[in-house]
């Protein structure tokens, strides 16, 4: 009787807390790949691989090309939510999109669009942190193999 109920989360609310959640991944992932990556020229050569599964046949981009895309990627991603937090409609937008009658199916092309952002900045997330764990296995091989050749 005296619990308070939470107002529920509008769709817009709930879309821009998943894809707020996903960017954060995207961003935390990146951060630690430009922590950790101290010398991408290692990456030159090396090709990605899915866990357990041999070399993609078909697979022309070694991981340093990865390596820059996924950076060259972050400043976009972060100018892109920038813009989108500094944006607010107006009214003259709303009153446009009400005469255009656009607004029968703008939650739905709102998920849509959210749900596809998501799945995008999942998989760099998911780029990014096997780039991350391949780097620090070829590290592993060096400092292997220089502590062999000093023995």
């Amino acid at each position: 009787m005296g619990s308070r109920r939470h107002p529920e989360k509008s769709p817009e609310q709930r879309c821009q807390s998943c894809g707020r959640e996903a960017m954060e991944q995207y961003f935390s992932a990146t951060q630690k790949m430009e922590q950790e990556v101290m010398f991408p020229s290692l990456l030159r050569g090396v090709f990605p691989q899915e866990e357990g599964a041999a070399p993609a046949a078909g697979s022309h981009t070694d991981l340093y090309e990865h390596y820059q895309l996924l950076k060259s990627i972050k400043p976009m991603v972060e100018k892109g939510l920038a813009s989108v937090n500094d944006q607010s409609p107006t009214g003259t937008d709303a009153e446009k999109a009400l005469d255009e009658g656009a607004d029968s199916n703008l939650e739905e092309r709102l998920s849509h669009h959210v749900n596809g952002l998501q799945q995008v900045l999942t998989d760099l997330t998911k780029n990014t942190k096997a780039l991350t764990r391949r780097y620090s296995q070829i590290l592993e091989q060096i400092n292997l193999s220089e502590d062999q050749s000093s023995s």
